[in-house]
């Protein structure tokens, strides 16, 4: 697609050639990385200008509406006052994982003096390809995938309806998907004539569900069949669909694998940094592998040490509390209430900082304050859309204050989850200005949020549902590793040989601290990976392995039935402890001890008993001993079910599905 004669502009402002062929990686004269930024130009007069033609002596026109900006070290161009058509792309500007940004504007100088909008972050990959419509993909996706594609939708259509752009949901061209994640090539405004409701998504779902997996068609048509019928409240059918989405990803196998580390840095007299796990971190803390957390600390020594200190230990405390309360809940929690608690939790934590403040009687710019950015992977449990008893519903909770970010990164792609608390995201979130702009000013990257600064009434929190059904990995790091980009230019080097098997995850972890200090180097670095993997041709876990009288205990273990949804005790109710617990920390000891986190299913044997257990499968249903079978049926149907699941196709039909 890419012709080498075109040429690409480096950006770093002192290079001496700064002019290189297209397609390169690194500037030919300085070795700076180049930066090939693909753009889709907006409106009917852009899908006029053919492929080939250089458009304000700067774009390039790709294909249809796909533009290269050739100079992206420039600023594009930007009127003194922004335009109505650009305040929408503003005010969602939270909504970044799923929707394109302003970028600039663009005269074709030839006649008309129409400008075109460019949009830039928008579903096309790093060599200008679209990505493809959910119509295109739909059928080979899987079960749990065509699910969370029609969550995602169902999640946007609130924040674009009350802008009035709800229409952008149903031009089925401009769904675009990247794997797990849907991706909106515009935005379209809604005529003011019509009147836009869950009806006229229900219809626009129709035809994709009819052709849905088996194992979802039924559920995903009677949730239809309400929208379209029905004027259905948008909770009840998000309640629907949520329990829809836990069951299908429930079947998935969920292994999970946590490291973490901090450094001072070459050139810093203190870390202020703190990060769970670590390498001092006990191993056989209930908390791993489900819970990660980066905290940069603000405000020097004796400061910001101690703030990211206290609030790692504070989520910590709470993180307990909050999971043993999901171990008694019979029933499924829905995500706004644990989207509620965690937000709580750092309300809490938040508190906990502003009064070793007031304590020591520090004002201004003298408080002490840190960032954080923690995940959270919820293990509740679930009956399956095949009927077993499964531990974990795969969700991922994720929070963040201040400019610690979170990555998911797979073989395939590597996506920013979390939106910064800077300078540059509130000029943008406020409509003052376009994101490119934005960065000019010299206060750009200055935070406007962190815990600790002011009572945490005044903080805005955004706590993120992800569901885990790829193999990926979750990298969580402070700015000494994210500051100009070096994550997402260099992720294929560092992540892909975990995920091929060619690396530790700790290897990963000082490989990535490394490149922090040779690139950035001015500033404390941590950085901690969770490897997520679902594939069920992998057979030996990567966490390890419980002892013996847990794995006994397992066996014994009969499935139980869920309960009814109106016998759900009020988890808020249940869950006020968490606001109300002693925070007085120790940081040299551990504060508080909880129950046992239920371990993920798939985890429990380790690697010699699964292989011999899936031997002991084979020779059951080969040799025909039935007798040995029908035990091992009866005495661990779960158990049985899941290692059903990991033999071939034409083996596992002949495993019973339920037991009667």
């Amino acid at each position: 697609m890419i012709s080498t004669q075109l040429i690409i502009y480096c950006i770093n402002p002192g290079c001496n050639r700064p002019i290189n062929p297209m397609g390169d990686s690194v500037c030919t004269s300085c070795q700076t990385p180049l930066v090939h930024r693909y753009l889709w130009a907006t409106g009917s007069l852009s899908a006029q200008i053919s492929p080939g033609k250089k458009v304000a002596d700067r774009y390039e026109v790709i294909s249809q509406q796909i533009w290269l900006d050739t100079q992206p070290g420039l600023p594009p161009d930007v009127p003194e006052e922004l335009p109505k058509e650009v305040i929408p792309y503003l005010r969602l500007y939270q909504q970044r994982l799923h929707l394109p940004q302003a970028y600039g504007f663009a005269s074709t100088l030839e006649g008309d003096t129409t400008d075109i909008l460019l949009l830039e972050n928008i579903p096309i990959d790093e060599t200008g390809n679209i990505y493809p419509t959910i119509v295109e993909v739909w059928e080979q996706a899987t079960a749990v995938r065509q699910v969370y594609w029609l969550w995602q939708i169902l999640q946007l259509w609130t924040p674009l309806s009350e802008l009035g752009f709800s229409r952008s949901l149903l031009v089925v061209d401009n769904l675009r998907v990247q794997g797990w994640c849907v991706r909106l090539l515009e935005l379209y405004q809604t005529p003011a004539e019509e009147k836009l409701s869950l009806q006229n998504l229900g219809e626009c779902w129709q035809f994709w569900v009819a052709s849905a997996k088996a194992s979802v068609a039924k559920g995903l048509q009677n949730i239809v069949q309400q929208m379209c019928e029905t004027e259905v409240d948008l909770e009840a059918i998000s309640t629907q669909l949520n329990n829809l989405l836990l069951a299908s990803a429930a079947e998935l196998p969920l292994s999970l694998k946590v490291a973490g580390s901090t450094d001072i840095g070459p050139v810093m007299p203190q870390n202020e940094d703190t990060c769970y796990p670590n390498a001092l971190s006990d191993l056989d803390e209930p908390l791993l592998p489900y819970l990660s957390i980066v905290c940069d600390g603000i405000g020097g020594h004796e400061g910001g040490e101690v703030a990211s200190k206290l609030a790692v230990e504070s989520v910590k405390l709470q993180i307990r509390a909050l999971l043993a309360q999901v171990t008694e809940q019979t029933v499924l929690i829905p995500p706004q209430l644990l989207q509620e608690q965690l937000e709580a939790s750092l309300r809490v934590v938040n508190n906990v900082i502003c009064a070793r403040n007031d304590e020591q009687k520090r004002q201004g710019r003298e408080r002490m304050a840190t960032t954080i950015v923690m995940a959270l992977q919820v293990p509740q449990r679930i009956q399956t859309s095949t009927g077993w008893q499964s531990n974990n519903t795969h969700e991922l909770y994720l929070a963040n204050v201040g400019d610690s970010r979170a990555y998911w990164i797979t073989h395939n792609y590597c996506q920013l989850l979390t939106v910064d608390d800077d300078v540059v995201t509130r000029e943008v979130r406020f409509a003052k200005s376009l994101y490119r702009k934005a960065l000019l000013r010299p206060d750009a990257s200055a935070l406007t949020q962190a815990l600790g600064t002011r009572d945490s009434e005044s903080l805005r929190l955004r706590v993120q549902r992800f569901i885990v059904e790829e193999d990926g990995i979750l990298l969580l790091c402070s700015d000494g590793l994210s500051d100009h980009n070096w994550v997402e230019q260099s992720w294929q080097n560092y992540a892909i040989p975990v995920l091929t098997g060619q690396l530790t995850l700790e290897d990963a972890v000082h490989n990535w601290i490394n490149l922090a200090n040779e690139k950035n180097g001015r500033d404390n670095t941590s950085v901690v990976l969770t490897y997520c993997r679902v594939s069920p041709e992998y057979l030996v876990p990567l966490t390890p392995a419980l002892p013996e009288e847990i794995i006994e205990a397992e066996i014994q273990e009969q499935p139980q039935e869920a309960e009814e949804q109106e016998g759900l005790i009020s988890f808020t109710e249940s869950s006020r402890s968490l606001l109300d617990l002693d925070l007085n920390l120790d940081l040299s000891e551990e504060p508080f001890t909880s129950p046992e986190i239920p371990p993920t299913l798939i985890t429990k044997p380790n690697g010699g008993k699964r292989l011999i257990m899936v031997g002991g499968v084979l020779a059951l249903l080969v040799g025909g001993t039935s007798l040995g079978l029908f035990a091992w049926w009866q005495i661990n149907p779960q158990g049985f079910q899941q290692m059903c699941r990991q033999l071939p196709l034409k083996v596992q039909q002949l495993c019973p599905h339920s037991v009667h």
